[in-house]
């Protein structure tokens, strides 16, 4: 480790797992001069990258890892003890995924922490950048602790929070130029490494908050479950506003001007997926009962998530009953991904309007501008699922459209295009991309989420 600046140090850094927040940590870790090795157990992810081929989708990522790789600053590896070697910091930022009964699943951080401790040969400081359960820090001290008890050594380490927040589809900038970035510790000497990793990141402002370890990994869940209240709050506005007439639309103007509300994370639609907020808002509420405590705002929060995925498909099964139903008919869809700017399909809206309609016989012809095949392997199974290249190709023939991602080049479609396409013109909008009156005037049947339809 060498000094460049005051305050300021060149780094060697491990980072364990090369997923979504390990991938995007190594690679703008690395594009600020640090020395990072990058260790996945797949070998062919890791040949992969060592080629500059990225296996995930986010906005400049690709450009950062070639670069970095071709400059030397970035490797892979699937050897622990190579990516271990003279490095001050080892980050683990493996998958925890949920279990059936919605707890986190710790096994791969588990399995990181042993291989920690039978690897390591010199002192390191041990960052949990996965998002972990309250606890998780003294658990992978104590594995490693273990470790090396078994092999009858002594090395120092330590174990430090330092939570994501990074958005998918917006990760790199978020990484570039972070909110805040939380340290949890109560060793002056790990927080004064992470801040000195970090003061690139910083230039502007004093960032990093250092606090405990427990309040550090709790800091990550109320923070998602907050931004996931939000969501869940302005569905159910929203649907409230359906059943009185009222607009969400403008509601939310009215509300959002109030600064204590803000407008961010208020806006009305099909519900929110992805790998952090519904595994997080799940976790929170496990980490809660086991402690004894019943979380009633967050398993609403959940609750209405759940109801809310399955809202577009309820409107189109309501819209079609006077026509025989949906059996036999087919829906065109837009969208796969849980949000724009991403290849992310986990626990997307778009995958319970499929799910439950083509449960019913209904035919779903489906196009994303990038998540189409992370799709197709994923739910290729399904017979009457079909997913297409062409944003148009999925609505010749079909009975109506639903939108179920914002992607800008559904923004402003051709709207006669469509028209000349669809066997009716039918629209189901499950993010409130369009006018309502716009597309009256324009012939569409036009439902959306907290508005009052439009039926051509």
């Amino acid at each position: 480790m060498e000094v460049e600046a005051k305050g300021v140090f060149r780094m060697n850094v491990c980072i364990v797992g090369t997923g979504y927040v390990g991938l995007v940590s190594a690679a703008c870790l690395a594009e600020m001069g640090n020395e990072v090795a990058c260790v996945d157990v797949n070998p062919e992810v890791v040949e992969g990258l060592r080629a500059g081929r990225v296996h995930i989708y986010e906005p400049g990522l690709e450009e950062l890892v070639r670069r970095n790789t071709a400059q030397g600053r970035l490797t892979f590896t699937t050897e622990l003890s190579e990516g271990l070697r003279g490095s001050a910091l080892v980050f683990i930022t493996v998958g925890t995924p949920s279990r059936e009964d919605g707890a986190c699943d710790l096994s791969f951080v588990d399995a990181v922490a042993r291989d920690i401790g039978r690897c390591m040969a010199a002192p390191v400081v041990v960052v949990d950048k996965s998002t972990v359960p309250v606890g998780t820090a003294d658990r992978v001290r104590g594995i490693i602790a273990g470790e090396l008890a078994a092999r009858g050594v002594e090395i120092g380490f330590d174990v430090v929070s330092n939570p994501e927040f990074l958005k998918e589809g917006d990760a790199v900038n978020d990484f570039m130029k972070p909110d805040r970035v939380i340290v949890g510790t109560r060793s002056e000497e790990s927080a004064e490494l992470l801040k000195s990793l970090y003061a690139p990141f910083a230039r502007s402002r004093e960032k990093l908050i250092v606090m405990g370890v427990r309040s550090a990994e709790m800091t990550k869940y109320a923070a998602n479950c907050m931004l996931a209240t939000k969501i869940s709050f302005i569905n159910e506005v929203a649907n409230i506003c359906e059943r009185v007439g009222a607009d969400v639309g403008e509601v939310r103007l009215g509300i959002g001007s109030d600064s204590r509300i803000g407008y961010s994370f208020i806006y009305p639609g099909v519900g929110y997926g992805g790998s952090c907020f519904p595994k997080d808002v799940k976790a929170l509420i496990g980490t809660a009962r086991d402690h004894g405590y019943e979380p009633r705002l967050m398993s609403s929060v959940d609750a209405v998530n759940e109801e809310q995925k399955a809202l577009l498909a309820r409107k189109v099964e309501e819209y079609f009953a006077a026509q025989g139903g949906v059996s036999g008919k087919t829906l065109a869809l837009w969208g796969l991904a849980f949000k724009p700017n991403t290849d992310d399909i986990r626990e997307a809206p778009a995958r319970a309007v499929i799910a439950r309609l083509t449960a019913s016989g209904m035919r779903v012809r489906a196009f994303d501008p990038v998540a189409a095949e992370r799709a197709r392997r994923e739910l290729g199974g399904n017979p009457l699922l079909e997913i297409v290249d062409g944003q148009y190709e999925a609505l010749i023939g079909a009975d109506a459209l639903a939108v179920v991602t914002e992607w800008n080049q559904f923004r402003n479609p051709d709207f006669g295009r469509m028209k000349s396409l669809l066997r009716a013109p039918v629209v189901f909008d499950g993010r409130n991309l369009y006018d309502p009156a716009g597309m009256g005037r324009k012939g569409f049947a036009y439902f959306s989420v907290g508005r009052v339809p439009v039926r051509g």
